[in-house]
């Protein structure tokens, strides 16, 4: 049995360890505290968000922020520990191929397919798709930044329809069938499938039109943003472009429906 001053507990990772963690960074990918040099164990999110910028640095910018022992040691981590950033499929393979391909000035497809292959990994919340960290022209002194679709969000938005649907469903079930006769919870179990579907065509063909909420950082503050496309009750809303102001900088935004790109203006040089 081990002693008790063999095992550390590392209150960051929540995790406890038999070794010394220098022993550890010898077998698992570590980073170097920037002002003491000594190493530090990472946890599961941190590691994937270190891949997830190392892959776009690369596969984005031509350019490598780990070497490639540093970058296989971190993919194995992943791996070992479960972590689904690490196994990409078929179509993010397929991206990141045509993204370099791109790169070095071979394109592998058409800018209609891969256009149609991005926005598909965006609307599936791929991690590769999205660029999650602003990205700034010198040139031209735009900055943008890719957001995400807000499924929370606009699932909250979609309660009063479901509210309308259930009510209405409940007026029917106990008044003109024999559910009134049996308790009301199983009759609202019973009728589930209808006020969901229900509620979805009510909310996406009269509540609203093309519904759309997405959310992400501002470009310029990285303070939190969203916005709702689509008409609302006949009002129309924002289409394929959105411009608004963030929340906390106040500078002017424009949001791409297709994309999900949010752009900032030009700044002065």
């Amino acid at each position: 049995m081990l002693d008790r001053e063999s095992i550390i507990y590392d209150s960051k990772t929540g995790r406890f360890y038999e070794k010394e963690i220098e022993m550890i960074c010898r077998e698992e990918f570590c980073a170097l505290d920037e002002k003491t040099g000594k190493a530090i164990v990472l946890s599961v999110e941190e590691k994937e968000r270190i891949f997830i910028e190392a892959m776009q640095a690369y596969f984005f910018d031509g350019r490598e922020m780990l070497k490639d022992a540093d970058f296989d040691q971190l993919k194995e981590d992943l791996l070992w520990e479960g972590s689904p950033v690490a196994a990409l499929s078929r179509d993010e393979n397929k991206y990141l191929a045509a993204m370099q391909a791109y790169l070095s000035g071979k394109p592998i497809m058409p800018d209609e397919e891969f256009n149609a292959l991005k926005k598909s990994l965006i609307q599936s919340g791929s991690v590769i798709a999205v660029s999650k960290e602003p990205t700034c022209f010198v040139d031209s002194g735009i900055c943008s930044v890719t957001w995400t679709k807000d499924d929370v969000r606009q699932a909250v938005a979609y309660m009063p329809t479901f509210a309308v649907v259930s009510a209405l469903w409940l007026i029917f079930a106990f008044e003109l069938t024999p559910l009134k006769y049996i308790n009301p919870l199983f009759g609202i179990i019973l009728g589930s499938p209808l006020i969901w579907f229900g509620s979805l065509a009510f909310a996406e063909n009269i509540f609203f039109k093309n519904p759309l909420v997405a959310s992400g950082p501002c470009p310029d503050c990285g303070a939190d943003n969203r916005v709702l496309f689509g008409d609302v009750l006949g009002v129309e809303g924002f289409g394929e472009k959105a411009e608004l102001k963030c929340t906390n900088c106040k500078t002017e935004l424009t949001v791409t429906r297709s994309t999900l790109r949010v752009a900032s203006p030009p700044k002065a040089l």
